[in-house]
């Protein structure tokens, strides 16, 4: 930054434009280079190759998912950026309630602040100094520019004639004939107040530009969030507070007090509307734009088809790139009303879904529960259960699947993380979604209906005021499914939702089942990755049952692909086929195609993460820990009898010995662990 002191010309600014130390370029440009510097990679999402931008995935609470909707976003600005018809349209993100969208404008816009406080990006704008001279403006001595206009816009307008400015560039800044060129395909005329003063200027020293030039001085836009420059949000207000001069500003009688001449449009005072302070080159966001009454909205249309604030016949061009949310049910109702339709004509809009990958939804679950450190009422620390998060995220994602004849809710939820879902492949869920989403009723398609993060943020916060979190200390994972159910009655509002959303509640429930089955058998064999071995051994042992170099031992040497180590191996029949017996494969036919399955995906998934471990295969996990858990420990009977029936001292020691496993070694505290178990005992959820 320059010194205060030191007053900054045009010629100054432009020369450092010429030397590539300062930008002109307009918001969908800047927009779109912030992007495109930071860096991209491809994804694979639902089976479709997609592109993932590193600044949407930086800081400590970033955007999870979102992959459509920020490609389309991006594809939006670029195409603005490259002069493509977006550039005379807003974007608008309809969806249903609490599923990221002003999480997302409001990320983007701190983002874009970040990116525009670093030198070379800043944002410039112009101040006109010394108008008492001039004799017709009162006291009224410097006047900034009302739009925070570039000086290079001022640049291109300082003669009357488009080849005498052209010639200024070249002739006295040393701008090249093609750089000039380029610079005005972002040309466009001063605002009226601008202009007009600008004209009152030169009458007063006589079209001499030397003299004209003194009155200029060159300032940086401001970057003061609160003040909403640059990046701006106008909440949708109530039909009698809101008006048009929210938006566009109005006459103003302190500046009628000073200006002798009643023509002069700078009696509007623009910045006391949100869209001025966001006119050179920012982020104007409209939070709930249909919500608005009809004739600000046609306000809308106006600026956003014409990039102009418009009062009286004035006209003050802007450079803004426009961003919009909305609900589902304000959009519909404003889509039935047939006369509003330039509005949405005059917009792209992109469906926001809700998250469905659950994966995913474990960060957005802990963004939820929050990463203070919790405490109960009385000031205690409140322990948090390792399976809350995965008991929670995998219950409102299930939610959020639509039924399909197809597939099964835990297979649309597996596949749609990327997972085995046994034979079903990513490209039945790929039909499915290309069937739902053919539905012209929005709600209809994939992930748009389900429990968003605001309801699941209410279940954790009913968890925290119940009395038994806070007599136990401790945030137990299955406690969320009642709270989840409580939400469920008491927030949605349809009948048929209610009914599927309280199924999937029972699904979640049968899962998260199935993993304490896993955790009780890593307790009883101390060990935090035994059912992992036994699933790698179990893979591991048919994939070496048809080795050359088997011998009549049935020792198999292979290579570790995690470790690089050589490793022997005895290749024990016997439990292979209690596995695939728990898998319900009885002929020699059904073993063989799964056998192949399995190496497929090895061969696959290994090329690709060598630390592989299919414990996302839960058919197979599950299997591999019932052989476990009912032959290894004499039945999985014998064990909850044993954990249920204290009476003996042997029973005693081996409760107090899992306890003590729980608490060491997989994060337990002493509640949550003694409820573990209490549930693993009792018969409840078993599918």
């Amino acid at each position: 930054m320059t010194n205060k002191k030191e007053k900054q010309t045009l010629k100054q600014h432009l020369t450092a434009v010429k030397k590539r130390q300062r930008c002109f370029e307009n918001a969908f440009q800047s927009i779109a280079r912030m992007i495109l510097e930071s860096g991209l990679e491809k994804v694979v999402v639902k089976g479709v190759t997609t592109y993932s931008y590193n600044i949407f995935g930086s800081g400590e609470k970033h955007i999870i998912g979102m992959y459509d909707e920020i490609n389309s976003f991006v594809s939006f600005v670029k195409d603005a950026a490259e002069g493509g018809s977006s550039k005379e349209m807003a974007f608008v993100l309809v969806g249903e309630p609490g599923n990221g969208k002003t999480f997302f404008i409001e990320f983007l816009c701190a983002r874009y602040r970040s990116f525009l406080a670093k030198e070379k990006n800043r944002k410039y704008t112009f101040r006109l100094n010394s108008l008492d001279k001039l004799g017709s403006y009162g006291r009224i001595t410097t006047i900034e520019s009302q739009t925070y206009e570039d000086p290079m816009i001022l640049a291109m307008n300082l003669f009357e004639e488009t080849e005498e400015n052209k010639d200024f560039l070249i002739k006295n800044i040393g701008f090249p004939e093609s750089e000039v060129e380029k610079l005005y395909e972002n040309y466009r005329p001063l605002g009226a107040c601008s202009a007009y003063i600008w004209n009152d200027i030169r009458n007063f020293t006589n079209g001499n530009m030397d003299d004209m030039l003194n009155f200029v001085e060159i300032i940086p836009v401001p970057l003061i969030e609160s003040m909403g420059t640059v990046t701006g949000k106008y909440p949708a207000k109530d039909k009698i507070t809101s008006s048009s001069v929210d938006l566009l500003g109005e006459e103003s009688i302190q500046r009628l007090l000073h200006i002798t001449d009643t023509n002069n449009p700078y009696r509007f005072d623009l910045k006391r509307g949100a869209l001025a302070r966001v006119a050179g080159g920012g982020i104007h966001f409209s939070d709930e734009i249909f919500k608005n009454k009809r004739d600000l909205v046609q306000v809308y249309l106006g600026v956003i088809q014409n990039r102009n604030i418009e009062i009286d016949g004035f006209k003050w061009p802007i450079d803004t790139l426009i961003l919009a949310t909305s609900n589902n049910s304000e959009f519909n109702r404003f889509l039935s009303e047939k006369e509003e339709a330039p509005i949405i004509d005059r917009c792209r809009i992109s469906y926001v879904s809700h998250n469905t990958d659950y994966k995913l939804q474990e960060k957005l679950t802990s963004y939820a529960i929050g990463n203070e450190t919790k405490t109960t009422l009385d000031n205690e620390n409140l322990h948090q259960d390792p399976n809350l998060n995965y008991a929670a995220s995998i219950a409102v994602v299930l939610t959020r699947l639509p039924r399909s004849e197809k597939l099964t809710p835990i297979e649309t939820m597996k596949l749609a993380a990327g997972e085995i879902a046994g034979e079903k492949s990513i490209k039945t869920l790929a039909e499915v979604i290309d069937t739902l989403n053919q539905d012209p009723e929005i709600t209809n398609r994939f992930g748009q209906k389900g429990l968003g993060q605001r309801n699941l943020g209410r279940a954790i916060q009913l968890m925290l005021e119940s009395s038994e979190t806070n007599e136990g200390r401790c945030m137990f994972a299955y406690d969320v499914f009642k709270t989840l159910e409580r939400i469920i009655l008491d927030y949605v509002s349809e009948a048929n939702d209610r009914t599927k959303y309280l199924e999937d509640i029972k699904t979640a429930k049968g899962l998260y089942r199935e993993r304490i089955m896993t955790e009780m058998f890593n307790a009883y064999m101390d060990e935090p990755l035994a059912i992992r071995k036994d699933v790698m051994n179990y893979v591991n042992m048919i994939i070496g049952i048809d080795a050359e170099n088997l011998g009549p031992d049935k020792m198999w040497k292979y290579k570790d692909p995690q470790t690089g180590e050589l490793r022997a191996m005895k290749i024990d029949e016997r439990y292979i086929k209690s596995v695939e017996e728990r898998l319900g494969l009885k002929t020699e036919e059904q073993r063989e195609t799964f056998r192949t399955s399995i190496r497929k995906i090895y061969g696959q998934k290994l090329s690709i993460d060598p630390n592989y471990d299919f414990m996302d295969n839960l058919e197979l996990v599950k299997a591999v820990t019932d052989v476990r858990l009912k032959s290894d420990i004499a039945g999985a009977g014998s064990l909850i009898g044993a954990l249920a029936n204290r009476t003996n001292e042997e029973n005693q020691k081996l409760y107090d010995r899992m306890v003590d496993t729980m608490r060491n070694k997989l994060n337990y505290c002493k509640t949550c662990a003694q409820k573990t178990i209490e549930y693993f005992c009792t018969q409840e959820d078993e599918k």
